[in-house]
């Protein structure tokens, strides 16, 4: 237990909140020690027990010391210094560089009474410091996404224990022949640069093509592939041989394909993994990662753009004891995320989750997951019959791809189970028709298929610069629209040409267009009468169920994204 302090030896900001009478004695010495003990600052203990709001102890500061108060949320990230100070020094002083002009740096604290860390400051800057007043939490998040940006975090991931070398936490890193070939700084300060670049722009995939005359890296951002970078075509070795060591790839080997994962570590609580693929070129080896943020599987039902009677459809579906769900539709286009925001949805200690993927994507506590193996005979369909001997409630297979694993889902989910899983196909009712000419019998397609959504990845329009547009009615009618939609009471949105700083060409992150067919009795009878998949879309159009282009008009219609983008991914 700690000593309770006497008033005169209280600190700083602590003297200075029971002056302005806005702490009593007694609750200042409390804080104090409670801070002291737990060897927290006393403003954060402070605002932990809420004594006072965080921008009321700024402002009184401000008054107190005659410093100024500003609102770090009117802060523009772009404003802040291109050379940020040392990034230790930022978060042991708590402080934050906002300006740095004609030998004056302008530093927001929140504590202008800790005179140790202003002298520490100015002595390692060498500057004349000019003191601005902000609150206490505000300052807090944003050093944290100082220390997680692009310009700042290059200095926290010049050690190689930034990298998880692979699946395997046991895994030694390779020997390798020639060390100086893969560790050379450069290509590992730059390496590292593109990975935070590509997070930050929110970039899902990156590629690094070799060509005869030069080396090209691009990102793809909201589906798009946008060149990046062209650094010298001497660093394609090097660098493809740094990806293969943190990838736990075999570098010598540059004849086949190889596969690999390598995790980067942003700070304590985040990490992101990427999934790692060459391929073998005429001028050198392709390379492309895959990012895989654990965040995107966590971010619920209502962020994936579900309409809300698609969503109860959906819902209804999963929550059964049993019964196959199908997501289906492109590569890309978003399927897997799907899978897991469901499973994390029907995650329970009460139930048994087992899922067979290629690979798995994204860890998820409390699931069994299975990486599934061709080589070594661990397919989908071995994954499953091992599945169902060991007491399983829910399945998913990462994607159906032949009669043996179709037939053992359908059987699986015709004995109690629920299994979820993923088919190539263009729509919801073309889903039925593949697997009957997969060879499966109608009847048991009938009985164990109880819902199917296709889906698409449309880019979202940017809700900073987007312009309304006025189109012709003929046009918006030949686009899908019938007479009823153009009633007038909703506006017309495009994409602003080349966009604006928020953006990347009006467009920014994308939303999910989804078609959701429940397999209704009608359906079923469709499906054991050998129907065909344009009777199977008839009748779910009588049954009120929208296709993948009206339900993309109707996100036109909410201003979320535009005709062009709706044309382009339906296809129709």
């Amino acid at each position: 237990m700690a000593t309770p302090a006497s008033a005169s030896k209280l600190g700083g900001m602590a003297r200075m909140l029971v002056q302005l009478s806005l702490l009593t004695e007694g609750e200042a010495v409390a804080i104090q020690d409670k801070a002291q003990s737990q060897k927290n600052s006393f403003l954060a203990t402070t605002l932990t027990d809420k004594k006072i709001s965080s921008r009321h102890i700024a402002q009184a500061a401000s008054d107190a010391f005659g410093f100024p108060f500003f609102d770090l949320d009117a802060l523009d990230a772009d404003a802040l210094p291109a050379k940020s100070m040392d990034i230790k020094l930022m978060q042991s002083h708590r402080v934050v560089l906002l300006q740095h002009k004609n030998n004056v740096a302008y530093i927001a604290i929140s504590d202008p009474t800790n005179l140790h860390a202003l002298d520490t400051i100015q002595f390692q800057m060498g500057a004349t410091l000019f003191p601005v007043i902000v609150e206490d939490d505000k300052l807090g998040k944003w050093i944290d996404r100082i220390v997680e940006s692009k310009d700042t975090s290059m200095a926290s991931l010049n050690s190689n224990d930034d990298f998880d070398l692979g699946l395997d936490e046991n895994s030694e890193e390779p020997e390798i022949e020639n060390t100086q070939e893969v560790d050379d700084a450069p290509v590992v300060k730059f390496l590292q640069k593109i990975l935070m670049d590509a997070i930050n722009m929110g970039a899902s995939d990156l590629h690094f093509e070799p060509y005869e005359k030069f080396y090209r890296i691009r990102f793809r951002i909201d589906g798009v592939l946008r060149d990046m970078s062209q650094p010298p075509l001497a660093i394609k070795e090097k660098l493809a041989s740094r990806i293969k060591v943190i990838s736990n790839l075999d570098i010598s080997e540059k004849r086949i394909p190889q596969d690999g994962r390598m995790k980067l570590l942003l700070s304590k609580t985040r990490a992101i993994d990427f999934r790692v693929s060459t391929l073998p070129l005429i001028h050198g080896e392709k390379i492309v990662m895959r990012i895989l943020d654990p965040a995107s599987a966590t971010l619920g039902i209502e962020a994936l753009g579900y309409e809300p009677e698609q969503k109860e459809a959906l819902l209804k579906a999963i929550y059964r004891p049993y019964g196959l769900v199908l997501v289906t539709g492109p590569t890309g286009s978003g399927k897997t995320v799907s899978l897991y925001t469901c499973l994390n949805l029907l995650n329970d200690p009460a139930v048994n989750i087992s899922t067979a993927e290629d690979p798995a994507e994204i860890p998820l506590a409390g699931i069994n997951q299975v990486n599934v193996n061709d080589k070594q005979g661990l397919t989908f369909a071995a994954a499953l019959k091992s599945f169902l001997r060991q007491d399983p409630d829910i399945i998913m297979i990462g994607e159906i791809r032949d009669l043996e694993t179709a037939d053992m889902a359908i059987k699986a989910a015709s004995t109690g189970h629920m299994v979820l899983s993923t088919l190539h196909t263009n729509d919801a009712p073309s889903t039925l028709s593949r697997l009957l000419n997969m060879g499966l019998a109608p009847f048991n397609i009938a009985s164990a298929v109880t819902l199917i959504t296709a889906q698409r990845l449309a880019r979202r329009l940017c809700k900073h610069c987007k312009v309304p547009l006025n189109i012709p009615k003929e046009a918006l009618l030949q686009a899908g629209f019938c007479e009823a939609d153009l009633d007038g009471t909703w506006q017309l949105f495009g994409p602003k040409e080349g966009g604006c700083e928020h953006c990347n060409g009006g467009y920014k992150g994308r939303v999910g267009i989804y078609q959701v067919m429940p397999v209704s009795e009608e359906i079923a009878r469709i499906i054991m009468s050998n129907g065909n998949a344009m009777d199977i879309a008839a009748q779910a159009k009588r049954e009120g169920i929208k296709d993948l282009r009206e339900s993309g008009l109707l996100k036109v219609k909410q201003g979320l994204t535009s005709i062009e983008e709706v044309e382009a991914v339906t296809n129709e």
